[in-house]
């Protein structure tokens, strides 16, 4: 296939996108629990060449338990599991940099990387939920600027970690006894603001390079982080003059680091809710929006980044908010404009005709498998992403649905490939290798 491909990670957010996936007719309330969902998923993405599984996470538990599963798993334990089920498909592992120490980080990942034969990739976050601080000995939730400084050094001590050892740093000659040369394994040496540490790594370097380095935030801190450190980076974006907006600035921010402009690939979460026509992928989403109901709030105000009491589920949004450009500590400022944005252009919109248009944290679309492929392949062409974040409002039927029925329209569209060409995650997603020409085979 020649030219440009779209690119797609499968984000699990446990049971599906939608607060009600659990609840709805016919799912299993509990599926997410079992390792036989999760094998099962996988596989399904897998089959349709999609580039990774993308787990979100957040070291604390979300939400109120009594509604529903704000429920996460260790993403590097999981995500080994899985790479022991399946043999191309990548892992994408959110890890917060705010309650985390780099060489631990650095060496979860790195084997992960290493056991999967380079299949891995760290998202960094620094965590949105202040409520995450009273697990971590009552620190308190540090300042957005704080927790991007954090980041920044962070990000700069895993990646230095993961460079520790030369590529072709193992001899392993069995004759001389000579396992590594001592030559080509180096201490870093950090000494930082808010990190010391001497390094070497205990892990040998990445068969891909260095594992993939995603980040999520849209921010002007986090944008700067991406443009420094990232290969992808997963944004909310809501319509495509914004994604042009934001692409933009990061490939400006990029060039002026020493970067190419096109070395990030831009891939926006999407959540999706399908049907064999509209009118049945519509009435879906109604169902699960009933079985919700008013729990919704709680989601939007989250969103927001403001207490659910703030807002009233039959008024519209308060003027403060819609006129309003400071942000709170524990807010996403994409995920916030893109509700921000659709109240501002219809501004009669009560509270809960609002909670209809999103499917928290990201775009939503509701429509057929070809309406979709369409919708895909109007941003892509738009050159203002590389691919998307499959966000599917049920699993695993959300998954199944797309590679069964979106895949094969954009494949025959050449917009999407028939079989993967690589084996690495940096192959799938057409990334340059880093820290070597060629791969590594030890």
């Amino acid at each position: 296939m020649g030219g440009r491909q779209l690119h797609f990670g499968y984000n699990v957010l446990f049971d599906g996108m939608h607060p009600a996936a659990w609840r709805l007719p016919g799912s299993d309330p509990v599926g997410a629990l079992t390792p036989e969902q999760w094998s099962h998923i996988t596989k399904v993405a897998e089959r349709g060449t999609l580039d990774a599984v993308f787990l979100a996470d957040s070291p604390s538990l979300m939400g109120d338990p009594a509604k529903g599963p704000g429920l996460a798993y260790d993403p590097t334990v999981l995500l080994s599991f899985l790479a022991g089920q399946t043999e191309r498909i990548g892992f994408i592992a959110t890890i917060s940099s705010t309650y985390e120490e780099p060489y631990n980080l650095a060496r979860r990942v790195l084997s992960l990387d290493r056991l999967s034969h380079g299949r891995a990739a760290w998202n960094v976050v620094t965590g949105v939920d202040a409520g995450a601080a009273a697990n971590f000995s009552a620190r308190p939730h540090l300042s957005r600027a704080e927790r991007y400084q954090r980041a920044e050094e962070f990000t700069d001590v895993v990646t230095a970690l993961w460079d520790s050892w030369e590529p072709d740093a193992i001899v392993a000659d069995q004759v001389t006894g000579l396992f590594a040369d001592p030559e080509k394994v180096h201490k870093i040496n950090h000494h930082g603001i808010h990190f010391d540490v001497e390094g070497p790594l205990n892990v040998p370097h990445s068969p891909q390079g260095r594992p993939v380095l995603f980040q999520a935030g849209g921010s002007p801190p986090g944008l700067e982080l991406a443009a420094r450190h990232a290969d992808g980076v997963f944004a909310s974006l809501g319509t495509i003059k914004q994604a042009r907006a934001y692409s933009d600035d990061l490939r400006r921010r990029a060039v002026k680091h020493g970067r190419r402009a096109d070395s990030i690939r831009v891939m926006p979460g999407l959540s999706y809710v399908l049907g064999s026509t509209e009118a049945e992928a519509r009435a879906r989403y109604e169902l699960l929006n009933e079985i919700a109901g008013e729990d919704r709030r709680e989601w939007i105000a989250w969103q927001l980044g403001v207490d659910p009491d703030e807002l009233a589920w039959e008024e519209p949004l308060p003027a403060s908010l819609l006129e309003g450009t400071e942000l709170s500590a524990n807010g996403s400022q994409g995920a916030r404009e893109i509700v921000v944005n659709i109240a501002r252009d219809n501004r009669e919109l009560t509270l809960r005709q609002l909670a209809e248009r999103v499917l928290t944290w990201h775009r939503l679309f509701v429509g057929t498998p070809e309406q979709l492929a369409d919708d895909l392949q109007e941003w892509f062409e738009a050159g203002v992403v590389d691919g998307f974040n499959l966000m599917p409002d049920v699993n695993p039927s959300g998954i199944e649905l797309f590679v069964d029925h979106v895949v094969p329209i954009l494949r025959e569209r050449g917009l999407f490939r028939h079989e993967y060409a690589g084996t690495t995650l940096r192959d799938h997603l057409e990334l340059a290798e880093v820290g070597s020409p060629e791969r590594i085979a030890v």
